[in-house]
């Protein structure tokens, strides 16, 4: 709208007696008006003074008004145009409404509904403004939670992944390509995320592809775009997501799913740093960062001829092994603890808490789908409980049902930090002890090795400290 604190009016009609009437009734009722006799007077005003409201006769010497409406509507689609105009044939009319005008009045005009077209012009324009700063508001709040979610400090005890965070921080503000390995479910997305937001390009865009979402015969079209007609199905044009990514990072999951032949057309992609969307002739320039996933270890992939040989050692400037879930147990705590307090809020229920023998059977899981097969138990977990507590009646069979770990694997990876305590090997035959036995044997060495500190051999042991109080009832260890 104008900048003037009155409404702009603007007026576009050949008569100056009209003009001057137009202008008149307009100003008394508190209005400012800008006139122009000719079309092309009246688009230099509508640039240069942006009324809030247009009036337009269809009668110009200059322009055949219709034709004018019609690029009033395409260079300013806000303007709420009435036509006003002794025209006054029902043709007239349906064809300014079909253009796009908002009213259609013709000469000679009652003023009181002039005015009241106007009014209503002019609160409609308003409506549709506060839809565009809303929406607008929305995405910006949007990219704001997005970005705040992306900077939270991640949540891991894990020495392997405090490892792996800190080589982030060193990697991220470069240009190097990064390939994330790890097993379904781990968080490769969420370290993807992290090397954007951590980088200079994460004002650009971050664009997401999954190698192993798409048939063969759509995933080039989707990588490097293509023109319409390109193949059966390419109604209209479509930039692909090398041209999305530009000025920011491109992050492609599953890269050991993409079809081999299409693998080496992606590396001249890395190579030339250019490409050429299907049907086309054009050559864009590629200005990304990319970042790859792949649940494959690069070696077997590269053996069973799933992964080019060189587009791997273009990938793996630096590679991010991420540890599956069942190996950094020490770590189930505090994501368990987040994802009830993130589905708790999400369900408005008050936040629970996790009963110490759900906490056992969490723990004693191995995590065939580590981080995300978490969230998912936990989330059903909440939608279960029906008091103040997650007890093991609302987790899955197979999670309560489970074999124990093995009482190695508590011995966190937390013990690989220099100067912290290390858990001694049993003095018995580990090999002859049955599960449970080992189990206790492992609690009481310990225990010993921290003279009886409860909290210290919990985090010795890499375990949530009510598990070892679970564990110690169990076998009858009141230290």
């Amino acid at each position: 709208m104008s900048t003037n604190p009155k409404p702009l009016i603007g007026i576009i009609d050949d008569e100056k007696n009209i003009q001057a009437t137009l202008a008149s009734i307009l100003e008394r009722r508190g209005y400012a008006t800008a006139s122009a006799f000719t079309g092309r007077q009246g688009q230099q005003m509508i640039t240069e003074q942006n009324p809030d409201v247009l009036l337009l006769d269809l009668g110009l010497p200059d322009n055949e008004g219709l034709d004018l409406l019609q690029t009033i509507r395409r260079d300013h689609p806000s303007l709420p145009v009435i036509v006003v105009t002794a025209h006054d044939s029902l043709n007239n009319a349906i064809a300014s409404i079909k253009v796009g005008a908002f009213h259609f009045i013709s000469k000679p005009y009652v003023p009181e509904e002039l005015l009241s077209l106007v009014a209503k012009a002019l609160e409609q324009r308003g409506l549709r403004q506060e839809t565009v700063q809303l929406r607008e508001e929305t995405e910006r709040l949007k990219k704001r939670v997005q970005r705040a979610e992306a900077q939270l400090q991640p949540v891991f005890k894990n020495v392997k992944m405090r490892e792996l965070f800190e080589l982030i921080d060193q990697v991220a503000p470069s240009e190097a390509n990064v390939l994330i390995v790890g097993e379904s479910g781990v968080g490769k997305e969420i370290f993807a995320n992290r090397i954007h937001e951590k980088s200079p390009r994460s004002e650009g865009p971050l664009i997401k592809l999954n190698c192993a979402a798409f048939p063969q015969n759509m995933i080039e079209g989707e990588l490097f775009g293509y023109k319409k007609g390109a193949f059966t199905g390419a109604s209209q044009d479509f930039p692909g997501m090398l041209s999305a990514a530009a000025e920011g990072t491109l992050f492609l999951d599953e890269i050991a799913e993409m079809p081999i032949d299409l693998q080496t057309r992606f590396l001249r992609v890395l190579q030339e740093r250019e490409f050429r969307p299907l049907g086309s002739t054009q050559i864009i320039k590629a200005d990304f960062r990319l970042v790859a996933a792949s649940n494959r270890r690069p070696e077997e992939a590269i053996r069973s001829g799933r992964l080019r040989e060189d587009l791997y050692y273009r990938l793996n400037t630096f590679t991010l092994s991420i540890p599956p879930l069942r190996e950094r147990t020490e770590d189930i705590p505090e994501l368990a603890q987040l994802f009830l307090q993130r589905f708790c809020t999400k369900m408005n229920k008050p936040l629970l808490t996790i009963q110490s023998e759900a906490y056992d059977a969490l723990l004693r899981y191995h995590w065939p789908g580590n981080v995300r097969q978490l969230q998912n138990v936990i989330e059903r977990s909440v939608v279960l409980a029906q008091g103040s507590m997650i007890t093991p009646r609302n987790l899955p069979h197979e999670v309560v049902h489970s074999t124990p770990i093995e009482p190695e694997a508590l011995a966190s990876e937390n013990t690989d930090v220099p100067g912290a305590p290390r858990l001694r090997p049993l003095m018995t035959d580990s090999q002859s002890l049955n599960l449970a036995e080992r189990e206790k044997a492992a609690l009481l060495a310990a225990l010993e090795q921290c003279n009886g500190n409860k909290k210290k051999a919990a985090e010795l042991l890499g375990i949530h400290r009510p598990t070892l109080y679970t564990k110690l009832k169990k076998f009858g260890l009141e230290v």
